[in-house]
């Protein structure tokens, strides 16, 4: 099966967009609610399993099936193109935790009460308005 790619002239837009409200404000528009909480639910499932969590611990504490879980630590396993390290490099980069520093993670779902603090936040559009 060939790989799938995304256009050469979206992925040059990206690229260059000044501000992540500009990234997030195009992803709103390209993707649906659910495409949305399944992209930030896969990088929180990834976070985590370079954080060094357990399945059933990313189970419980993001409420998603062990399935997803484990699709996403396949991915992170077989990561062929080598993106999620140069993510997570950039991360480090930006001023942000490495997400595979597993002590700052563990920490910050026990403060969460066991939800991570980061994804989709779902919004109204008639409240935005």
């Amino acid at each position: 099966m060939k790989t799938p790619t995304l256009p050469d002239d979206l992925l040059a837009v990206l690229a260059t967009m000044d501000t992540t409200e500009d990234v997030h404000a195009l992803l709103r528009d390209i993707l649906t609610p659910a495409e949305l909480i399944a992209v930030a639910e896969r990088w929180n499932i990834v976070k985590m399993i370079a954080a060094g969590h357990s399945q059933r611990e990313i189970r419980d504490g993001l409420g998603v099936g062990i399935a997803t879980v484990t699709r996403g630590s396949r991915q992170l396993q077989y990561s062929e193109f080598g993106g999620f390290a140069k993510a997570f490099d950039a991360m480090v980069e930006l001023g942000r935790p490495d997400p595979r520093d597993g002590a700052h993670q563990r920490a910050q779902l026990r403060r969460s009460g066991g939800r991570p603090t980061s994804g989709v936040m779902i919004v109204d559009r008639e409240e935005e308005r």
